[in-house]
């Protein structure tokens, strides 16, 4: 089947010679902001923390199209993983000046029930990886000397409280903490930092949800515009966030969520 990626014309691509890496960039809004941000002329290091196959997919596909990507394993948690993966990025783009922080976990869990263990992986990749990956390209942005942005993935759920996932809601309510006080503290240096908060998006995540017309219709009438959100409205504002055209824009952040956050239950 031919490929349906290519890149923007040349007048049209934002990011022309920009270097990113997208933490759980091989699956669903990952894996939309990747080929976005390749299409407007970045390299982008696809991270997968599993099995490679859809990364190098992803990857092959990119640089069929004239685009340059590369596929990096990488367990956010971990501290020398993330070294690691941003070395092999710095190597074969140079400096990683765009950070996407989109990897994340939900499960679901009364909070009389939920294990620790349960919260503790939570924490660990939404947040503590946040975190370890923020850190890591601010300091070789810094040694660089190049500027650059971090854009951070949150949820409606930094706002809105959800019951049953009380350790989601802690890890995003935190990574917008996290995103304001290193916006401040990095700002100086030529990097911005922004939290893009999606609310309901088609993606596997969500399939169940998707499949039961009653359950999608409930959502569906908690979204003012009256819909589900596409991978593509989470892409596309990432990329916008991440260009020159956004660059007075740090410490923010931008619900891209039909207006989910305004409905009346929420406020």
């Amino acid at each position: 089947m031919p490929s349906s990626f290519c890149l923007r014309p040349p007048d049209a691509r934002l990011l022309e010679g920009r270097r990113a890496l997208v933490t759980g960039g091989d699956s669903g809004i990952g894996q939309g902001i990747c080929y976005e941000l390749a299409a407007h002329g970045a390299s982008v290091a696809i991270n997968y923390v599993g099995a490679p196959d859809e990364a190098q997919r992803m990857a092959q596909e990119i640089h069929a199209a004239g685009g340059k990507a590369l596929a990096v394993q990488m367990d956010v948690s971990s501290e020398q993983d993330v070294a690691r993966a941003f070395g092999e990025a710095q190597s074969a783009f140079g400096c990683v000046d765009l950070l996407v922080n989109n990897a994340g976990i939900e499960q679901r869990y009364p909070l009389v029930d939920m294990p620790l263990a349960a919260w503790q992986k939570v924490i660990d990749v939404n947040l503590t990886g946040v975190f370890l990956c923020a850190r890591e390209a601010a300091r070789l942005m810094r040694t660089a000397r190049c500027g650059g942005a971090i854009i951070n993935i949150s949820s409606v759920h930094e706002q809105i409280a959800w019951e049953r996932f009380s350790h989601y809601c802690a890890s995003k309510g935190g990574m917008r903490m996290f995103t304001q006080s290193i916006a401040k503290e990095l700002a100086p240096l030529g990097i911005r930092v922004i939290n893009v908060a999606p609310g309901a998006i088609a993606t596997p995540i969500n399939r169940d949800v998707l499949a039961d017309p009653a359950k999608s219709g409930k959502v569906q009438r908690e979204i003012p515009l009256g819909r589900w959100g596409e991978v593509t409205d989470i892409a596309q504002a990432v990329a916008w966030l991440a260009s020159e055209q956004a660059s007075y824009v740090t410490g923010a952040t931008l619900f891209v969520d039909g207006g989910m956050t305004l409905y009346p239950r929420f406020v």
